[in-house]
């Protein structure tokens, strides 16, 4: 995977990061960029409310991306706390993501010059390729940095946190500087001293194909229901099945974004009242076995699989079957749904299943041997809990016996 990183405070994110980071993939072939937001800013140490905003900040960032599988969230520098340095961040991405090559790190032509100061800058040296984009010029830097380095040949654009900030709290026209989701975010919290407004579903985006709205609804939906680590947690899911669906596409037939929905989907009713997931599961038509009685929280992907068909009108088969079974493994899952439970036990955030996670990305790895890898291990992890495995389960493993055998 050709990765690209971009750090930042994002207090809002704006039109402008994401117009960097998209011209980033186009001109420098990336597969995905990564907004890494900071805890607090080395480069604004004194920076007022950055603490008590991360939540809203990262709120922001999902809802700027949603529905774009190039673009995805980070959270280690705000699960880290304090400052953090962009030589340890860099570290951290590149054991987790393990990208082809050294990713490319990009800053824009404000932080340029002063990169040689930046802790360890060597040691980034090293690890990354820097490509500079222009923030603050519109000429071509012509500049000589003292250090390797990329340019991308951009337009700038007149945009900056700060500059938001200051015409929200003076009440002027501010809307069309960030995406409709941020705005309606900003709105509906009051943030940054503004009074709220309604939050529905964007109007800039009835222009969309409706397949795709029902998946921004959906995404918005998790992303308003579940905790924030959960919808990290979600997202990040999605986005490896997004990557395997591409990766078994002429073997198996699925369509990548709709991988991307059955991932961002999965765990839509993960935080539900176990009394509520109940009720939702019983219109299935499936029987709630002992082992779910006995752990109601095991049924939130069949819940969710009910929210997907009732609520959002999806009755794509292989998406449904994929986020029911999520949670337990059976002897007959579809290509969709394996990929989907491999995700699930093995997206980027799981920094103890770096090896599994490689094994989605190898060319030569067949999606059983991988779903199979994934399954020996989180049985194993069950059994040294000592808790009961489900009926599926075990015909599985009795399945898997027989084919080793």
């Amino acid at each position: 995977m050709r990765l690209g990183i971009l750090g930042g405070s994002f207090n809002p994110v704006h039109n402008g990061h994401l117009f960097f980071a998209e011209k980033a993939i186009s001109e420098l072939k990336l597969d995905r960029v990564v907004f890494v937001p900071a805890y607090r800013s080395p480069f604004k140490p004194d920076a007022v409310g950055m603490e008590t905003g991360a939540a809203d900040r990262l709120l922001m960032l999902a809802a700027a991306i949603e529905g774009n599988p190039r673009l995805t969230i980070d959270d280690c520098e705000i699960r880290r706390e304090g400052v953090s340095y962009t030589v340890h961040t860099l570290e951290d991405i590149i054991e987790r993501y393990f990208p082809d090559g050294k990713p490319y790190l990009l800053i824009g032509d404000d932080l340029a010059a002063d990169f040689p100061k930046w802790r360890d800058s060597d040691r980034i040296l090293a690890q990354a390729e820097i490509v500079i984009a222009r923030r603050l010029n519109n000429e071509p830097d012509t500049k000589e940095h003292p250090y390797p380095h990329k340019i991308i040949d951009n337009e700038t654009m007149d945009v900056s946190s700060q500059m938001i900030r200051k015409m929200i709290a003076e009440n002027t026209n501010w809307e069309e500087l960030v995406p409709p989701s941020v705005r309606d975010i900003i709105r509906s919290k009051k943030l940054y001293s503004l009074l709220p407004a309604p939050c529905p579903l964007s109007p800039a985006t009835c222009y969309l194909l409706p397949a795709t709205c029902y998946l921004l609804k959906i995404e918005q939906a998790a992303r308003e229901t579940l905790s924030m680590p959960r919808f990290l947690h979600s997202r990040n899911t999605a986005l490896l099945v997004y990557d395997m669906c591409r990766r078994f596409q002429n073997a198996f037939g699925i369509e990548p974004m709709d991988g991307y929905l059955a991932g961002i989907a999965h765990d839509l009713a993960k935080q539900l009242d176990p009394k509520e997931m109940t009720k939702l599961v019983k219109k299935d038509g499936n029987p709630i076995t002992a082992l779910e009685k006995d752990k109601p929280n095991l049924l939130h992907g069949r819940a969710a699989a009910v929210l997907l068909r009732e609520h959002f009108s999806i009755h794509n088969k292989d998406i449904l079957e994929a986020v029911a079974l999520h949670t337990m493994a059976s002897r007959e899952m579809g290509p969709l749904a394996k990929i989907v439970y491999i995700a699930d036990k093995v997206e980027v955030s799981r920094s103890s299943v770096v090896d599994l996670r490689k094994m989605c990305y190898d060319e030569s790895v067949k999606l059983d041997d991988i779903f199979y890898a994934v399954v020996k291990k989180t049985v194993s992890k069950l059994q040294s809990k000592e808790l009961d495995l489900s009926e599926e389960t075990l015909k599985l493993l009795e399945k898997m016996k027989e084919i080793n055998n």
